[in-house]
């Protein structure tokens, strides 16, 4: 790396290995508007800070950091001396007002592990796998600053060797496995364009190191077993990569390289090739028109706009309203720079919800340590409400009631993820689940009587597939509070649901390793396809929504990701595959990163399933 990139990867590490998703944060100086009265929980290797009041919650915690300790430790063969700290933040409000780094702390920061007192600092996530997960990768950070910074022959200025790619791919790998349907759709997209990247282009940030890493780091264990990982990360803060390779590989950088990016082409190509050419529908809002990223689609009710997210404003992420049917952008309704009251806007988990009348929108924003409720006319630009939702300081994900009267949303209390109903002109809170699981993803029936969501229960109750905690379909009767488990495509995420015109469901899934659109008729319990792309229908994050539908005129917009972009189309049923499948074929070869030696197992994959009953036990 040349030395200024060097002075600029030690400054990060000095600050913390930050955990962040490919989103720019362009905010201000960080306030601090409350004071947590953390209690201090001493686990056999953490000291942990804390303020839940549940402690199950923090039971929880801690067992998820004792099994990633051990398991790190083992792989690793090392040990951290004395007490790891770890200081959990109950949502991510609160989380951004942290003083324990100094810095900004932004939407898409997943969390941190700072260097010299090798402390990680953390929310706890929207989901509970993000959660599970986000620490795992995290806590690997922790050992590779102990080995680096305690070991026999480095020194912190070897921090300097290592590029993003290793240092976060390594992380991924060891709390993710080798297989993810996420980062595959990432790599899938590299052979499809044909811009697979060298080791040496590994360097250039246009190459996530997230999702880059982490498939190489799956490649070079698939090679040489996962014993390689502690000698070859070790060979690179030493040295850096150019020398790390053939001293340890015994193999020129250059064939390496051909090798990794042959090995990508091999075990995509057939999944790229397989798929359908043609995306269903029609682009309205692509990188021509200048965004990259345009995501978080939300269409108007009367079908005449769409609400959606974009950096095209060049200093900031902001929401704009386009025309749907030419993709003509209208106006911009909410920006941070102009909006200087606001910290920013939820774009990860949330997207802007349309009044059924299509005349008022609903987002959601950060502002004094708390996510607050926005309510705008997109058209005049007048602000209608804006404030907390009192009682409840983290919600995602609004949905609109037929009515007008009431917003569902996903809110975290305690650190716990639940439904909630706010009346919107009484501020009432109404909860509407109180448990251990996630549910995420709200929407409403036409009729106001049933509530369609996302939830990780099923994957609780049966365990995990692959170190994931799947998301199943599920729906809520209101007048009796009673929820109904859709059990289609199990250990699969289905996420994201709408109602259609016919009062199907339409949802995405990863079913096959893809991230496709899929249809259920409650009806008949029948799932048909909707559509076959080699890339994925996806947002930021697995997590995202990315899809919305107008129930009048039978459409779908969807975010596509292609070409290292985000793109909007918009469909209609008869554009689209509508092709039925067995709704319990579940499949994850197209998730599968490339293992080139298949006599070689992964002993982190092992590991990452074996944490049902190590780290998540069942109450």
């Amino acid at each position: 790396m040349k030395p200024m990139k060097k002075l600029i990867w030690i400054w990060l590490v000095l600050l913390g290995g930050i955990s962040t998703l490919q989103a720019q944060y362009f905010g201000r100086n960080k306030p601090n508007y409350e004071s947590f009265d953390f209690k201090v929980y001493q686990s056999p290797n953490f000291e942990i800070y804390y303020y839940l009041n549940d402690g199950t919650r923090r039971q929880d915690l801690t067992n998820y950091a004792e099994f990633w300790y051990r398991f790190i430790q083992e792989m690793l063969n090392d040990t951290i001396v004395g007490k790891n700290p770890l200081i959990f933040y109950n949502d991510h409000p609160d989380f951004q007002q942290t003083n324990a780094i100094s810095g900004s702390v932004g939407v898409g920061t997943g969390g941190v592990t700072e260097a010299f007192k090798n402390r990680v600092i953390m929310p706890i996530a929207l989901t509970n796998q993000a959660t599970y997960q986000v620490l795992g990768h995290e806590l690997v950070h922790a050992f590779q600053f102990n080995s680096i910074l305690n070991g026999d022959s480095t020194s912190i200025q070897n921090l300097g060797n290592l590029p993003l790619w290793i240092v976060e791919g390594m992380a991924e790998y060891m709390s993710i496995g080798s297989v993810d349907p996420h980062t595959s759709m990432w790599m899938r997209d590299a052979v499809a364009n044909n811009d697979i990247p060298s080791l040496k282009d590994m360097n250039n940030p246009k190459y996530f190191p997230y999702r880059y890493g982490h498939a190489f780091w799956v490649f070079l264990t698939g090679l040489k077993g996962d014993e390689i990982i502690k000698p070859f990360f070790k060979a690179v803060a030493l040295y850096g990569v150019e020398t790390a390779v053939p001293l340890v590989l015994n193999t020129k950088l250059e064939d390496f390289s051909k090798l990794w990016q042959d090995a990508l082409r091999a075990q995509f190509q057939p999944f790229v090739a397989n798929q359908g050419k043609d995306t269903p529908g029609k682009p309205i809002l692509d990188a021509s028109d200048g965004g990259k990223m345009n995501i978080s689609p939300s269409i108007s009710p009367d079908g005449k706009y769409v609400l959606f997210t974009s950096e095209r404003n060049l200093f900031s992420t902001d929401v704009f309203m386009a025309d749907v049917n030419t993709g003509k952008i209208i106006k911009t309704v909410f920006s941070t720079v102009r909006q200087g009251n606001i910290d920013n806007f939820d774009f990860l988990e949330s997207s802007g919800a349309w009044s059924p009348n299509s005349k008022q929108i609903a987002l959601v924003g950060f502002s004094k340590g708390q996510n607050i409720l926005i309510i705008k006319d997109p058209f005049n630009g007048r602000t209608i409400k804006e404030g907390p939702i009192k009682g409840l300081p983290a919600f995602y994900n609004p949905a609109w009631s037929p009515d007008g009267k009431t917003l569902v949303v996903s809110g975290m209390l305690d650190g716990q993820t639940d439904l909630f109903l706010y009346d919107i002109r009484t501020e009432k809170l109404t909860r509407l689940t109180d448990d251990r699981y996630a549910e995420i993803h709200p929407t409403w029936t036409e009729d106001g009587q049933t509530i369609w969501f996302s939830t990780d229960q099923l994957g609780f109750e049966r365990g995990r597939y692959y170190g994931r905690l799947p998301f199943s379909l599920a729906k809520m009767d209101l007048s009796t509070r009673a929820t109904d488990l859709v059990d289609v495509f199990p250990g699969a995420d289905n996420l994201n649901p709408q109602v259609d015109t016919a009062g199907n469901i339409i949802f995405l899934s990863n079913r096959d390793g893809y991230r496709n659109i899929y249809r259920y008729d409650p009806a008949t319990q029948r799932v048909y396809q909707l559509t076959e792309v080699a890339t994925g229908i996806s947002g930021i994050s697995q997590y995202s929504p990315a899809i919305s539908v107008e129930r009048r005129r039978d459409r779908i917009l969807y975010t596509h990701y292609n070409n290292r972009g985000y793109e909007i189309f918009r469909a209609r049923s008869k554009d689209m595959l509508d092709k039925e499948v067995d709704p319990q074929e579940v499949t994850f070869e197209a998730a599968k990163l490339p293992r080139v030696n298949p006599r070689i197992n992964s002993l982190v994959d092992a590991n990452v399933r074996e944490s049902t009953d190590r780290a998540i036990p069942c109450r």
